[in-house]
């Protein structure tokens, strides 16, 4: 008999699906195909769509673009290196069977984990938000006799019920979902491709690196929910090829689909969506895309749950995921979501530093063996300061766009005479801080550890 990991809740789970509480085991039954599933629909995005005008215009609308070949190599290099922080960042969680927030128990301490649990719980109800929002504008567009707010609350409810039978719901997506959107963009694809082409190597490589951090970012703000779904695989490799993979193909697919369209038929980096709905049949394919979209707001209500149970491990995630799915369609009924994107990019930049100091301590220092995910897991305040010089890397580099944070870090940097250069990547370059100073850090461990064995002896 398999031995329980240290950490590990005791199981009284039913065997294929997500048991109601934190206390109790995870069932492993994602198999490969089901994972490719679900993040090949997660990589397709009406955002990643309009996302597309930020990588052909990296210095901004009304700016000039890049060629049509940069954008695509930005679009490839980005993505595949944020599909791999993705299924990197899965494999914790099928080997050890927690959620995303609870492993940060092992790396930071059961209190310390709280901090960026509240922050995922904010981000993730945010885009839930901000999807449910992008959802009705799509739905709009194709029916605009239909009033916005009935689009919103029909996929709030859709969401929730999806939310309460998550690996049903994953299982759903894998079987009939998949095959409509392959159809769909295949056949987006073709038309658009009939107009004519562009040169593609017309506007140069000016704002590349902006272009490739656009896209990075974008695949990275999947990490923090990775392990809530691949806990329930049946292996580390199912989960790793299928974010992947899944992701990864989904991903390029979508923002190529978006940059052809902005090089072909639409009139401004605007018009995506009535780009797709002016090609012939063009509004049924988009309408697939449209109702597909609903499995990210799934997601991150379902994300937004199980980062709930870390601080409560005993509340009902049913219950949780109702108040939650609720929540985002009051907040998506009466709050301007589109003003604060900003804020939730910038939450988003803590996660990029935190993956990298949890893959280097997990992979290479301290392994799952020494990890305690348990309530009582001791605080492990070094592993703060490699997590916050990444952070300070990343605001130096890309501040973002709220006003008064990027002064702030604006005044920081002039007075340590930094100067961002355009080939530097925030997310890149703080991910590498990170890994430098947490490998420092486990040095400094080791030395102190061997002091302390050398004066015993």
């Amino acid at each position: 008999m398999r031995s329980r990991r240290r950490g590990a809740p005791h199981s009284t789970a039913t065997v294929d699906e997500v048991p109601s509480t934190l206390t109790e085991t995870a069932p492993r039954v994602l198999g490969v195909f089901d994972q490719i599933g679900l993040w090949g629909n997660l990589g397709v995005s009406l955002l990643g769509f309009t996302g597309a005008a930020v990588v052909l215009y990296p210095n901004g609308p009304g700016s000039s673009h890049i060629s049509v070949i940069a954008a695509l190599v930005a679009i490839a290099i980005g993505t595949l290196l944020g599909a791999a922080a993705i299924a990197l960042s899965a494999i914790p969680g099928a080997q050890t069977g927690a959620p995303a927030m609870v492993l940060l128990r092992g790396l930071l301490g059961n209190r310390a984990s709280y901090l960026p649990t509240a922050l995922n719980i904010a981000q993730m109800i945010g885009w839930g938000t901000f999807e449910l929002v992008t959802i009705a504008t799509a739905a709009h567009t194709v029916l605009p006799s239909v009033p916005a707010w009935i689009w919103i609350v029909t996929a709030g409810a859709l969401t929730t019920v999806l939310s309460l039978r998550p690996l049903g719901s994953v299982r759903l997506l894998r079987r009939y979902v998949t095959a409509a959107v392959l159809i769909a963009l295949l056949y987006l694809f073709v038309q658009l491709l009939s107009n004519p082409l562009p040169s593609l190597t017309e506007g140069g490589w000016t704002g590349f690196s902006v272009a490739v951090d656009t896209t990075v970012a974008v695949a990275v703000s999947w990490v923090p929910m990775a392990a809530d779904y691949a806990r329930h695989s049946r292996s580390s490799s199912a989960a790793f090829t299928g974010a992947f993979v899944g992701y990864g193909l989904a991903q390029i697919a979508c923002y190529a689909l978006g940059v052809l369209a902005l090089v072909t038929v639409a009139a401004d980096e605007n018009q995506i969506f009535a780009a797709f709905i002016a090609v012939p049949l063009g509004g049924l394919a988009f309408a697939v895309l449209a109702i597909r979209e609903i499995d990210q707001s799934f997601a991150n209500v379902y994300s937004t749950t199980v980062s709930t149970q870390n601080l409560r491990p005993t509340w009902d995630r049913r219950k949780i995921s109702l108040v939650v799915g609720a929540l985002t369609v009051v907040l998506a009924l009466s709050v301007d979501i589109y003003g604060y994107a900003s804020f939730l990019s910038l939450i988003g930049s803590v996660f990029v530093p935190l993956f990298a100091v949890l893959a280097v301590d997990y992979f290479l220092l301290s392994g799952r063996s020494t990890w305690d995910l348990t309530p009582n897991s001791p605080s492990r305040w070094l592993m703060v300061a490699p997590w916050l010089f990444g952070f300070v890397t990343y605001q130096l580099i890309y501040p973002g766009q709220v006003g008064w944070w990027a002064g702030f870090w604006g005044a920081v940097a002039r007075a340590i005479g930094f100067v961002p250069q355009a080939w530097m990547s925030a997310s890149l370059t703080s991910f590498l801080v990170a890994v430098v100073t947490t490998l420092a850090v486990g040095a400094y461990q080791s030395m102190r550890q061997a002091g302390s064995t050398a004066g015993n002896d």
